[in-house]
């Protein structure tokens, strides 16, 4: 499987433009609250697609969804438009969760630290095989989907954070790395461990069995 492949994941449907928003933008400054509420409108189902995809379940993607909003209308006099809103409103739910998961990690393992992926191993894949069928049709059927959606949603958290910020959303690796916290190198070792778990995952389900490549481990 190739990253193209990878970076095909189906997105969420295109939010209104910037010149639409702007002047409800301008008016929800001025206070009129029923402005505002178009904006939520309008962008809400992307900020809920996107806080799905990394929790994995609707109650949390809700809350995360509510609480980007809700920092929006507290922060909304702090927007300037250097970055597209919906950039900036990506930027907060991306933060919304990686607090909420600190905050499970807390209760579960008070001590746990964000370690640092920078100097580990990369593991080598178990599973290696062309794919049967071309990459970029499979990820247009609907049951296709709904697996490359499962595989992805089965990666550790840190790694699928920042698949989706840089694959799926199209953040930098700077602007990742300020999103998360962690360093510029940690991010692009998270992303390339991301795609090859991803793409092994993928690879069990679309890969050909009889043209299987084992990797040996004792080399290289």
């Amino acid at each position: 499987m190739d990253e193209q492949a990878l970076r095909s994941l189906p997105t969420a449907q295109p939010a209104a433009s910037e010149d639409d928003l702007e002047p409800l933008l301008a008016r929800a400054r001025t206070g009129d609250f029923d402005a505002f509420q178009q904006i939520v409108l309008r962008l809400q189902p992307r900020i809920f697609t996107f806080a799905r995809r990394l929790t994995g379940n609707d109650a949390d993607a809700e809350d995360v969804t509510q609480q980007t909003f809700l920092a929006l209308l507290e922060h909304l006099d702090q927007y300037r438009g250097e970055a597209p809103l919906i950039s900036w409103l990506l930027r907060i739910a991306a933060n919304e969760v990686h607090r909420l998961w600190r905050q499970r990690r807390r209760q579960i393992e008070p001590e746990h630290s964000d370690d640092d992926d920078s100097a580990a191993p990369l593991a080598r894949p178990e599973f290696i095989a062309p794919w049967r069928d071309d990459p970029q049709q499979l990820v247009l059927q609907q049951e296709s989907r709904m697996l490359i959606e499962q595989a992805l949603a089965e990666l550790p958290e840190k790694y699928r954070i920042v698949f989706v910020l840089r694959d799926i959303e199209g953040f930098s690796t700077e602007q990742t790395a300020e999103i998360l916290g962690i360093s510029v190198p940690n991010v692009k070792v998270r992303l390339l461990r991301a795609r090859l778990m991803l793409r092994e995952r993928l690879t069990h389900y679309f890969g050909d069995p009889q043209r299987r490549v084992v990797p040996d481990h004792d080399h290289g």
